[in-house]
């Protein structure tokens, strides 16, 4: 039977006829590794291994069904793969989903001599959009055979050169790893040479010609073998080296250096072409056996020769490229020192260099993982985020200290290993600081130190820990009566510094009661903008004053909240129209009947019309006016008091009856007024009671002189009783100053003092001790500006409250006419209200 790559089995079945070349044991062991490709799925990546030179299309694994995916999937998600390594050398099939090899993969091309060799791919499959990492490890097959850089190698040996010398051969390269790498060396069979091979630090094997047997040129000038480097595949490759060994005549004295063994140490940062060592050998012999030339040794590896090289002459070392200690720490160079004698003769030595490190590398700080956000109300200690330092420098350049603001509330907290962790340190307050830009100092201690800083951003989330502030505690709201119903009496506000739904604040109303009914039925406010609304029309008449308590409140978990207090005042409007209340049968609604005798003189008093109003101020100033009359030359109105007079003496031609109509009006806007309407009757027989009086006093007599002098005692006792009242009721005060009492809020007979400027006017109450004042204000055009005060003669202060500011009114004016009239008393303004002093 007849394979494909060469290999006959013959009828029996017992043994393979081989007849096939270097390319077809290749194949076969290509196609070998391929039946018995492996895939697994580690930590959750999907990996496939394959070996090296697989042709194209050849199948990776199926793909589709090692990620859980349909044929459908294929198209319909749009699946592809891309290489981290560039090069395209894998395509997915999309019939089958099946991973094939798309261009040929070279390993010794890709990863060199590394022990593994993985490919990374990224498999992108969209809608939705998703990313599966996949890894292809390309194993390695015996696909490259050992060789020599030279496939001739002369060598030149003396006849005299002693038994047991050895001489280094150049060492073969095999680009395989692993087994496939080369495994040793044969050298073809001469009878005064053999073949050692010499292990070295690197795991390398150099191989040494040794001569067993004396040369003897005469007898054999030229020894021809044949070095052959062996793999360790299967199967197995080779490569050959043909060394030509000419025996020269004596040149019996070889090159000798002072050192068999040289070290030096080189700081990495020393420039190019600076010196770095001198190597010296001597020989013996004279003439040109004993001139010596210096070179690197044959078998001195590339990165040394491309960092180094030597003086022919003098066999000083000098540098020609940059040294990096990070990269390699130390060198070892072998020199040789050749005589020009013949044949020539070798000497070697070995130079080690050692870089030493320089501070060139500043440190470098790597954050592992950090916490998006972190709460205000974080404990100290709380572990914000996770970051590693390293400096490739060694040593104390490679010691790095770490270094925070010294306001900072943070700290590092060290781990291990050059781990730290970023701790809080104290406490967090998002409504100072919402965020942090953490700068983190890192510094090594070479010299001069290096330094490098990064920055990580700290998000501070908000937690409930404001409650919501009014703009005030306490507000006074100014409302008129007879408002619209639903209107809006005022808008408290409240801020919270908190933030998001902690900061969303919410207003209610706190149930109280006003004249044993709820505040809920007088008013009630927006949740959302503090905006408060009248639920009804108020009456100044009966509701001058209330409260209202205000919670706002926000929507954190626990929520918080805060009061306020708001003063309502209704403001009284002129809503109500003088009421008769005298004459009596007028103020009933019939006609007020009044008689009056002919005889009246010019002044007589015919009655008196008296009216109230319940508002007060100015709406409750009254004035009366004589609007009709039957004679208007007859009778007048005093305009305040209401008084009827005659203001001239009745004559005959004067009717018996006279009929008035006296109109009664308040000092509001609008005027509000009423009318009352007087009937008199003119009798002849009626007498004026005054003359009368004045008749009967005319009459001299001994009664009179006596009714006269208990007039003037008695007059003498009521003042004398009136001062001792006054003094008794003072010492009372000052005695019970510290007392309390209630006010009076009711009206009693007063003196008015008046500030003809501003048309001030004070009303005190001159019954015993003060307890009710009321100051009234303001120009005849602008509405009156009203002050009450409960004084108490057993309170060390009393106080005007303001119950309708204006910016007219000057408190001044008012404090120096109430000292004028109060001397025994001191009064200040303080915050709105005029205040007194005993």
């Amino acid at each position: 039977m007849m394979f494909p790559w060469g290999i006959t089995l013959n009828s029996s079945g017992s043994g393979m006829t081989k007849r096939m070349g270097y390319r077809d044991w290749r194949w076969l062991a290509l196609w070998w590794h391929y039946v018995f490709f492996l895939w697994s799925t580690v930590n959750g990546q999907t990996r496939y291994s394959i070996p090296e030179e697989l042709e194209r299309g050849s199948l990776v694994g199926n793909l589709a069904k090692d990620l859980g995916l349909g044929l459908s999937d294929i198209f319909n998600r749009n699946l592809r793969v891309a290489s981290e390594a560039g090069e395209q050398y894998f395509s997915v099939d999309a019939g089958k989903g099946e991973l094939l090899v798309n261009d040929r993969i070279d390993r010794e091309a890709l990863c060199g001599q590394s022990a593994s060799c993985v490919l990374p791919l990224q498999v992108v499959i969209e809608n939705p959009l998703q990313l599966h990492r996949i890894e292809v490890e390309i194993r390695d097959v015996n696909d490259n055979a050992p060789s020599f850089l030279k496939s001739d190698h002369i060598i030149e040996i003396a006849e005299s050169t002693a038994v047991g010398v050895r001489f280094p051969l150049e060492m073969a390269v095999d680009p395989d790893v692993g087994s496939n790498g080369l495994k040793t060396y044969t050298l073809s069979k001469d009878e005064c040479f053999s073949l050692k091979v010499k292990e070295i630090e690197n795991g390398g094997k150099i191989p040494e010609l040794v001569l067993n047997n004396s040369l003897d040129r005469e007898k054999k000038a030229t020894h021809n073998l044949f070095l052959t480097a062996i793999d360790g595949g299967n199967p197995v490759k080779t490569g050959t080296s043909k060394i030509i060994i000419t025996v020269l005549d004596i040149n019996d004295n070889v090159p000798l250096f002072e050192n068999s063994f040289y070290k030096i140490a080189v700081k990495e940062n020393i420039a190019n072409g600076s010196f770095v060592i001198t190597t010296k050998a001597t020989d013996i012999d004279e003439g040109p056996n004993g001139d010596i030339e210096y070179s690197l040794g044959i078998h001195t590896p590339p990165s040394v020769v491309s960092l180094f090289y030597i003086d022919t002459v003098t066999g000083d070392i000098y540098l020609k490229q940059q040294l990096d200690h990070e990269t390699q720490t130390s060198y070892r160079i072998d020199i040789s020192a050749t005589d020009k004698g013949f044949p020539k003769m070798e000497g070697r030595c070995t130079v080690q260099v050692d870089v030493l490190d320089v501070n060139d590398n500043a440190p470098e700080i790597v954050l592992t993982s950090k916490s998006t956000s972190v709460p205000e109300d974080s404990r100290s200690g709380t572990v914000v985020a996770l970051l590693s330092v390293r400096d490739l420098d060694s040593g104390d350049n490679g010691k790095v200290t770490l270094q925070l603001p010294k306001t900072s509330p943070f700290t590092l907290k060290p781990s291990f290993s050059n781990n730290y962790a970023l701790v809080t340190n104290g406490p967090l307050d998002r409504e100072r600081c919402s965020e942090y830009n953490i700068e983190i100092k890192a510094t090594d201690s070479g010299s001069p130190p290096l330094s490098s800083k990064k920055i990580i951003p700290v998000t501070i989330t908000d937690v409930n820990d404001n409650a919501p502030v009014f703009t005030q505690k306490i507000y006074h709201v100014y409302l008129k009566e007879n408002g619209v119903p639903g209107s809006i009496l005022y808008s408290v506000s409240a801020s919270d510094l908190d933030f998001g739904e902690n900061a969303k604040v919410s207003y209610s109303i706190l149930d109280s009661k006003v004249q044993d009914v709820s505040v809920s039925s007088y008013v009630y406010i927006n949740s959302d903008n503090g905006s408060i609304y009248s639920m009804h029309s108020f009456d100044y008449e009966k509701l001058k004053v209330f409260q209202i308590q205000v919670q706002a409140k926000d929507q954190g978990s626990p929520s918080l909240s805060s009061n306020a207090t708001v003063h309502v005042f209704i403001l009284d409007q002129n809503d109500n129209a003088p009421a008769l209340i005298y004459p009596s049968s007028a103020a009933m609604g019939s006609l007020s009947h009044q008689r009056m005798p002919r005889s009246a003189k010019a002044g007589h008093l015919v009655t008196k019309v008296t009216a109230v109003d319940a508002d007060s101020g100015h709406n409750a100033w009254i004035s009366y006016r004589l609007a009709e009359a039957t004679d208007a030359s007859l009778f007048t109105v005093n305009l305040y008091t209401g008084e009827v007079r005659t203001k001239r003496a009745v004559s005959e031609q004067d009717d018996s009856s006279q009929r008035l109509l006296i109109e009664i009006k308040d000092d509001g806007e609008p005027i509000q007024s009423s009318t009352v309407t007087v009937s008199i009757i003119l009798e002849d027989g009626l007498h004026e009671p005054i003359l009368d009086l004045r008749h009967k006093a005319a009459e001299p007599s001994k009664k009179t002189g006596r009714i006269t002098l208990y007039l003037i005692l008695s007059l003498a006792s009521v003042s004398v009783l009136s001062l001792l009242t006054f003094l008794i009721l003072a010492v009372k005060c000052i005695r019970n100053s510290r007392s309390s009492s209630t006010c009076c809020m009711r009206r009693t007979d007063s003196d008015d003092y008046k500030n003809p400027n501003r048309n001030l006017q004070i009303q005190l109450n001159t019954d015993g001790p003060i307890k009710y004042v009321e100051v009234l204000g303001g120009d005849m055009l602008s509405q009156s500006q009203s002050f009450r005060s409960c004084m108490s003669p057993m309170s060390e202060y009393s106080d005007f409250t303001l119950i309708k500011p204006s910016s007219t009114t000057d408190f001044k004016e008012v404090i120096s006419v109430l000292d004028a009239s109060l001397p025994d008393s001191t009064w200040t303004f303080e915050s709105q209200q005029v205040r007194k002093r005993q």
